[in-house]
């Protein structure tokens, strides 16, 4: 399958977004007093110094990640419910950037832990986006099942084990500072999984090893119709037209 020089943007793009939101909060995590990769939600480093760090890496992956939906699009390796669940994705990124978390797990230091409005927006959206990405790493895999589909599959299945290990510590720790527990580990857990799923799914994309949504290459014909010598329609000359 050919990938169109501007799909090939859209697809860099897209397999971009993953290593910079990661490599932006741990970096960014590691710069705040008193904050653990370990225990601590990546949504609090928006409240902590240089708060906007983190609301701009929400975003950023979020336009990222709508670039590697549409390059996916664009190029015919995903269609239908694969396409949306990635829009839906990108879209909920956009939306807990600014839509800031409440503090949670202890952090930061010193603040109580209350609930607003903001906060639950951003509580709700997060786990559309936790879900929308792994159904759709389930909703992109083509037949016959094989390698990738293994892959895809184990991706997500070990994402959402660790959502709901994540969400299980965050609930129990209501209103104190929940320990020394790996919620942070837990949360981070998916985004490595998932962010390694697209950079692979580009990577099959750019080397023909995807198939396209309809389940052949794009731009050729279906079974017992021929292209024309123009090579813009099916052949008038055939069996077809007799």
């Amino acid at each position: 399958m050919s990938v169109h020089r501007k799909h090939r943007l859209l697809l860099a793009l897209g397999a971009a977004g993953p290593v910079i939101f990661i490599a932006c909060y741990l970096a960014n995590g590691a710069a705040q007093p008193g904050y653990s990769s370990w225990h601590d939600t990546i949504s609090v480093l928006s409240l902590a110094r240089h708060g906007w760090i983190q609301i701009a890496n929400f975003m950023l992956y979020g336009v990222l990640t709508l670039c590697f939906a549409e390059g996916l699009r664009r190029s015919g390796a995903v269609r239908g419910w694969g396409f949306r669940l990635l829009v839906i994705a990108g879209l909920g990124l956009l939306v807990i950037g600014p839509f800031r978390t409440d503090p949670v797990l202890g952090f930061p230091v010193g603040q109580v832990s209350v609930t607003t409005a903001t906060g639950t927006v951003h509580s709700l959206t997060s786990l559309v986006v936790f879900l929308a990405f792994p159904a759709a790493a389930l909703a992109t895999m083509r037949r016959p099942l094989g390698g990738w589909a293994v892959f895809s599959i184990t991706t997500s299945v070990l994402s959402l084990l660790s959502i709901v290990a994540f969400f299980a510590l965050v609930t129990a720790a209501h209103n104190h500072s929940g320990g020394d527990s790996p919620a942070g580990l837990f949360e981070r857990l998916p985004t490595v999984l998932l962010g390694l799923w697209q950079i692979a799914f580009v990577t099959r994309v750019w080397t023909g090893r995807q198939l396209s949504a309809g389940g052949k290459e794009p731009g050729r014909p279906g079974p017992g119709r021929q292209l024309s010598p123009s090579g813009l329609g099916p052949s008038v000359g055939g069996e077809e037209a007799r």
